[in-house]
């Protein structure tokens, strides 16, 4: 845009979009204000300091509720403020109408567009965006047939009140109003059999935490006239019913059907076959997926073994006696991996407190994770070389049996890390 207009960013939107639709307090950046609220953690107490986003566009506006209500004005009437034009309604209908996922491309219309998503509460479709910043949470949602839609923002990380929030609001606005019409159940697709299996996350929002999003493994299955959609556990089933060609809609448990399809059976590519359902999945091979849920068990199997042998072989080693010097690398570094993988955890759980302070720039926080995952590695390297350098007449059998168990999946979970870049990560760079 700066390229094009010559202004800057903030400049140019200010005077082509912010004044025009009547949104007078409206800023990319602080602006020292009395009404300028204070943000809070979880708690409603301990305050939050305020930060301005870096890369402004993706969401840093400051703006008044008044301001914020002609914003949602100004899609209800198709890019029109006050009687004038401010942007082409095919400009709207673009933003809303999501175009480049192959679900899109195959005509399912619910997804995310331009910055603004379809979501569906109680058999109403709704288009918007939600966002959020540390101590502070805000949605803003529409109804384009009905002409109604709402914002509201809360100074707090409570999302729990955030959720009972809006949907107070929802069912206020729409009391009154007619459900859009449900379509009609279709015959399940000639090749819906051909979908059938397990399937891996891989569309991530967050490229950080993907390692972990992909091992959530779920499974597809065709039951008479429905596709059923679960995870490892066969809990949290979600179905869905055919409405036309190869799109489904969600039918949930209690609460109206939706009206819309939010499910695709999408066509083979070179790449394999994939379906969309909150996001793309792709079909893998049974054995993969068993042999990752095999790996996943183990590891942390593994983590609680190393960590319950370890105070035996601790004490005995205080005995003269029993002392094998022999034994001591082999054990002592898998406990010290399985020592940084729980220390590794902790810091990213505790963390998420003020995740952008804590871990966008180098702290205690960031370092302490990079030094913890990259003595994963290392120590789990040593148990290797340990391992093999070890005497066969000098280690006790059922010790070197364990020792080879647990070292295995340690160099299997660092090989993993590794290749996600998890080992050593410097989250502030």
């Amino acid at each position: 845009m700066e390229k094009i207009t010559g202004q800057r960013f903030e400049d140019y939107v200010t005077q082509n979009l912010f004044l025009p639709i009547g949104m007078k307090t409206a800023t990319y950046f602080e602006r020292p204000s009395p009404q300028l609220t204070t943000l809070y953690q979880s708690d409603g107490k301990t305050p939050n300091p305020y930060w301005n986003i870096l890369v402004r566009p993706s969401g840093a506006i400051n703006a008044s509720a008044q301001d914020m209500a002609a914003y949602v004005q100004f899609y209800l009437n198709h890019g029109l403020s006050h009687g004038t034009r401010v942007i082409p309604p095919a400009s709207i209908d673009r933003m809303e109408t999501p175009t480049r996922t192959w679900a899109a491309q195959q005509g399912l219309k619910a997804g995310y567009g331009l910055s603004n998503y379809t979501s569906i509460h109680d058999g109403f479709v709704y288009h918007g965006h939600n966002g959020a910043v540390n101590g502070g949470l805000t949605e803003m949602a529409y109804l384009p047939e009905y002409s109604v839609g709402y914002f509201y923002s809360i100074n707090a990380d409570n999302w729990a009140a955030f959720s009972r929030i809006g949907d107070a609001i929802r069912a206020y606005i729409t009391q009154g109003l007619t459900k859009p019409a449900v379509p009609a159940i279709a015959p399940v697709p000639i090749d819906a059999r051909d979908y059938a299996g397990w399937y891996e996350f891989v569309s991530p929002r967050n490229e950080f935490l993907y390692f972990l999003n992909r091992l959530n493994l779920n499974r597809l299955r065709f039951e008479p006239g429905n596709l059923v959609f679960t995870n490892l556990t066969g809990k949290n089933a979600r179905l869905y019913v055919p409405v036309s060609g190869e799109q489904f809609r969600y039918l949930p448990e209690k609460g109206p059907a939706e009206p819309i399809a939010t499910a695709a059976l999408l066509s083979p590519n070179a790449e394999g076959r994939f379906v969309e359902i909150g996001g793309t999945w792709k079909r893998i091979p049974a054995w993969f997926a068993i042999g990752e849920i095999v790996l996943c068990a183990l590891f942390p199997l593994a983590i609680v073994s190393i960590l319950v042998y370890a105070p035996f072989w601790i004490f005995g080693g205080l005995i003269k006696k029993r002392r094998r010097p022999a034994e001591r690398a082999m054990r002592l570094l898998p406990l010290i991996a399985a020592l940084n993988v729980l220390v590794s955890l902790a810091i990213f759980v505790r963390a998420q407190i003020d995740i952008i302070d804590r871990l966008g720039s180098a702290t205690v926080w960031s370092v302490g994770l990079c030094l913890t995952t990259l003595i994963i590695g290392l120590a789990s390297l040593g148990s290797v070389i340990a391992l093999w350098l070890a005497r066969k007449n000098e280690i006790r059998p059922s010790v070197r049996r364990f020792s080879i168990a647990v070292t295995t999946i340690l160099l299997i979970a660092t090989a993993y890390f590794a290749w996600w870049g998890v080992i050593g990560i410097r989250t502030w760079a």
